[in-house]
């Protein structure tokens, strides 16, 4: 346990000014005791409302295009002592590095090729079990928790739920189907979809519980430099 699944270089910290909208924020970055006020981009269309609010502090990476509009990127965000990863670009480098491990969720697979299209979706892995069954998984990305239970998602999200849709159809066509969620908080015992804020999805998720696609909640730390896989947490019993 503990292991690592990636390394995350960051370049300053800052405090956030003010979320503009849902891909911007005005943070001030201090780097060497000089204080400037930059544009950073948020690579998550979360509402993250427990994290990203004036005063916060944030991990921040320089961006690689001197020409970009915003010359940073958030990477994560400090809640109470520990910095929790916001930036979706390192889902899928997590999830590989999970999903090749021998002992993954689902087993040991095969042949795992990324970006699919599966009818009018695209899903983020497809593979191969051990007895050659198709496996198509989606992963998705969690980073608030409430009383010890993870929560997705924190905004509605109409491709969440057809991407659950599609898991559904793989199942009903005789092939194995997974929802893998990345949960970036070290305190969740469980996990469960947030109904209040997205019923049609938390009603889609539950009747792909019921149909067969496996779930799997996954734990990582961040220390602001590795995330560490904390192992795996059980979905909350249907309500």
């Amino acid at each position: 346990m503990d292991e690592v699944a990636a390394t995350v270089h960051c370049d300053a910290e800052g405090i956030l000014v003010e979320r503009s909208n849902r891909f911007l924020a005005i943070v001030d970055i201090d780097i060497e005791g000089d204080v400037s006020r930059e544009k950073a981009h948020v690579h998550d269309p979360g509402r993250l409302l427990e994290l990203l609010y004036p005063g916060n502090r944030l991990l921040l990476r320089k961006a690689d295009n001197p020409d970009r509009k915003t010359g940073w990127d958030v990477i994560a965000a400090r809640y109470e002592d520990e910095w929790i990863l916001i930036n979706s670009v390192f889902h899928r480098g997590i999830a590989d590095w999970l999903l090749s491990k021998d002992d993954n969720p689902f087993g040991r697979l095969e042949g795992l090729t990324p970006e699919v299209t599966v009818g009018h979706s695209r899903l983020d892995f497809m593979a191969e079990d051990s007895e050659g069954t198709p496996l198509g998984i989606e992963v998705k990305g969690c980073t608030l928790a409430v009383d010890g239970t993870a929560l997705f998602p924190d905004a509605p999200t109409e491709r969440g739920r057809k991407h659950v849709e599609t898991l559904i159809g793989l199942v009903r066509g005789g092939k194995r189907a997974g929802l893998l969620i990345l949960v970036f908080r070290p305190d969740p015992m469980e996990f469960a979809p947030k109904d209040d804020t997205d019923p049609r999805f938390a009603e889609a998720f539950w009747r792909a519980v019921d149909l067969g696609v496996e779930v799997h909640p996954v734990k990582f730390g961040f220390d602001g430099g590795r995330v560490r896989y904390l192992g795996e947490i059980p979905v909350a019993d249907h309500p």
